[in-house]
């Protein structure tokens, strides 16, 4: 998982299409790279890296929670509504190895925006291969398709030094089938420079135990600053690896399932079990969403 200089990091993937041409013979798209199979055996980015003790985490080991409203520590979404849609997971190679990690697709000039942590699309100075977002991933299931980055972003802080505080990633996905991203699955809104320590909703697809990457699981609460080794907001919540970059949401709406997207989820320090940081999305994370939508 991670420590004061070690940031965290999980997993990505590309699918390719097949396009016919006219007046040859069809030819049967290929396998794609990420079966069910695959995407089942992906593994959570902290562990395939080991870290020694008392360091940061990519997300707090924690339990199961049964769903509730606030506060909720860590239990299955049953609320359904848009986040079941824009929420997804990510699925790539780190150093060859299939990982995981969480996002979520936010409302864009492009239509194609992903938002997800910085260490889902780099880590330790080498950008990860075959990133693919399956939104409403579902046991294997990619109801809504598998979306292919064409690029993928973070910020300066993050790809100079891996600065926690700035622990943001973005993806710009191709169009599936002639249409964009958000035209099938929808946008959630994206806001920055807001408050601090008000009461936020997270997401994500935790795959370490005793979670196992199947559903989409939430926490739910007032959030703090971070009084330790960053600037991050906190709040309880049990969620485990694979849940990076899973979306925080202010004014979250359980009924529709919508909110507007103002951190993702980070690390967790093995010395305070039970807790979730995430990056505030100040003015750097907003130039990197600028960049990410005129892409």
């Amino acid at each position: 998982m991670k420590h004061t200089t070690f940031r965290a990091a999980i997993v990505t993937a590309v699918l390719s299409l097949a396009f016919a041409l006219a007046g040859t013979p069809v030819q049967a798209a290929p396998k794609p790279f990420w079966t069910p199979e695959a995407m089942r055996a992906a593994i959570p980015m902290d562990k395939l890296v080991k870290t020694p003790a008392f360091t940061k985490k990519d997300v707090a080991r924690g339990q199961s929670a049964i769903i509730q409203s606030i506060p909720n520590g860590g239990g299955a979404w049953t609320g359904g509504g848009k986040v079941t849609q824009t929420a997804g997971r990510v699925f790539f190679l780190f150093n060859g190895q299939k990982a995981s990690c969480s996002g979520d697709a936010v409302t864009s000039a492009n239509g194609s925006v992903v938002v997800t942590a910085g260490h889902c699309v780099k880590y330790q100075g080498t950008w990860h291969t075959e990133w693919t977002f399956v939104p409403g991933y579902d046991n294997g299931n990619a109801p809504y398709g598998q979306w292919a980055a064409k690029s993928t972003l973070t910020t300066p802080q993050w790809e100079a030094s891996e600065d926690m505080n700035y622990d943001v990633g973005m993806a710009v996905v191709n169009p599936l089938n002639g249409r964009k991203l958000t035209d099938v699955v929808g946008a959630q809104g994206i806001a920055f420079n807001q408050p601090k320590n008000q009461s936020m909703y997270t997401f994500g697809y935790p795959a370490a135990a005793p979670y196992d990457g199947t559903k989409l699981i939430y926490c739910s609460g007032t959030t703090f600053t971070d009084f330790l080794l960053t600037q991050d907001h906190g709040m309880r919540c049990n969620m485990t690896g694979g849940s990076s970059g899973g979306p925080w949401f202010l004014s979250f709406n359980e009924g529709t399932g919508t909110g507007v997207q103002a951190s993702v989820n980070s690390f967790g320090y093995t010395f305070l079990p039970g807790y979730m940081f995430g990056p505030y999305f100040g003015t750097d994370a907003q130039n990197l969403y600028n960049r990410a939508q005129a892409a």
